[in-house]
């Protein structure tokens, strides 16, 4: 399809600079960093201390390898706000995870810190084809969750006009989305997928709303999940990348010129790939885990975090700055399932392959009797007939076998039968520890 705005718009500087220049001004952004966590900060004083490394030991970008991880495990040991490098009454912003594994990891941010996340998130939603004007309508959660307030900043700041409906209330989403005609909307592409359904209940044509630009991020999601949205709703579905403890939605961001990997912001955050079990860095091109080194946060910057997140490094494009491919997976929501590895997104790619089959699915891990059993619980399409559902639960079983290497039970249900998401898709459901 045609994208609605496929030119770039007016780039800042900084995003067609060479990379000596690019390079120039990360050094110096991250000695500064690096200067005020160990002087501010006893996690990293300590840290960098135990790994025999001073700041001024860095004396180039290479030289940042030399520095520890740091992990979430580390910021939960430093609950609530031990990892500031500023006092706490210069904070004017807290953010924080929703904590499901234990303490939440919390994030500050100074009202610098706030400047700097709109003008990425709105750098960010220019190159997905936002311009000042349109009208967004944001889906995320707002909250303690960063993606609502991040992509409400983020297009007030490029002067667009932002309808903040947060997450859920799938009704009215619809509701507003064809009384305002909204030309973009900010959301996870699994809720995406809901509101798309809800539509097509209330007898909306998918193909003829005001949508032409769809942001999507918080959750890994797949090349076909892309096709699928595009294809339903006419749209340009583009990829954002971020994550709460780096500064939030806005550290990377898909171009709708090229659509062909999210570009880092490598102004602001500085990306390396790391293999997951040893930490040994690896040059551009390998795929491993990605780790962010913040360049300009001043309440909490965070020096080799380990984001879990799996992709590899790739040159620019449509801009100087790097890119990243389309996360994988993570290495901590890896299964292994009698030895073999296994991510969610494999199993939704073959999910979408099939036509009989619907977007929607969840991924359940029993061990009775000592040995780990999958469970692929999916819907049929609408459009299917009970015999072509059964066949293509036998099909995806077959497919799951021979091209990741484990046997699955599929149960294919009917339309509705997989509980919505209203945010981010739960897609595993790990009964292991409870047996």
């Amino acid at each position: 399809m045609t994208a609605k705005t496929p030119h770039p718009g007016d780039l800042e500087p900084i995003e067609t600079a060479s990379r000596d220049e690019l390079e120039a001004l990360q050094l110096s952004r991250l000695q500064w960093t690096l200067e005020r966590v160990y002087r501010n900060v006893p996690h990293y004083r300590q840290a960098f201390d135990a790994a025999g490394v001073k700041p001024g030991d860095v004396k180039s970008l290479a030289d940042l390898a030399k520095l520890p991880f740091t992990t979430k495990a580390d910021l939960r040991d430093n609950y609530p706000f031990r990892m500031f490098a500023v006092p706490r009454e210069e904070v004017v912003r807290i953010h924080a995870s929703s904590g499901t594994t234990g303490k939440p990891t919390v994030v500050g941010y100074t009202a610098r810190d706030i400047g700097t996340w709109a003008d990425v998130m709105a750098r960010s939603i220019r190159a997905a084809g936002g311009r000042a004007g349109d009208v967004v309508h944001v889906a995320y959660g707002y909250g303690l969750f960063t993606g609502g307030l991040g992509a409400h900043y983020g297009a007030e700041r490029l002067g667009c006009t932002v309808i903040p409906m947060s997450g859920g209330q799938t009704e009215k989403q619809v509701q507003l989305i064809r009384d305002f005609r909204p030309d973009i909307i900010m959301v996870t592409p699994s809720y995406m997928l809901a509101i798309a359904e809800e539509m097509q209940r209330q007898g909306m044509d998918l193909r003829s709303t005001s949508l032409s630009i769809g942001i999507f991020g918080a959750e890994p999601w797949t090349p076909n999940m892309r096709a699928k949205i595009e294809s339903l709703l006419a749209m340009d579905a583009i990829d954002i990348y971020g994550l709460s403890e780096v500064i939030g939605p806005g550290v990377a961001q898909e171009c709708i010129e090229t659509k062909d990997g999210l570009t880092v912001w490598e102004d602001h955050f500085y990306p390396e790939i790391v293999d997951p079990e040893t930490g040994q860095a690896l040059p551009d091109g390998e795929r491993g885990e990605l780790v962010f080194t913040s360049l300009t946060k001043e309440a909490m910057p965070v020096i080799r975090y380990r984001t879990r997140d799996l992709t590899r490094l790739l040159p620019g494009t449509a801009r100087t700055m790097r890119r990243i491919e389309k996360i994988s997976g993570r290495s901590d929501d890896m299964m292994i399932i009698r030895g073999v590895n296994v991510f969610p997104t494999q199993i939704e790619e073959l999910i979408l392959r099939d036509p009989a089959l619907a977007p929607h699915y969840q991924v359940e891990i029993t061990r009775p009797k000592n040995l780990d059993e999958l469970a692929i619980n999916v819907e049929r399409a609408p459009d299917a007939g009970s015999a072509d559902a059964e066949a293509a639960g036998k099909r995806l079983a077959e497919h799951v076998k021979s091209l990741i290497g484990v046997t699955a039970a599929v149960h294919v249900k009917p339309p509705g039968g997989i509980e919505r998401s209203l945010g981010k898709a739960r897609r595993v459901v790990d009964k292991r520890a409870l047996a």
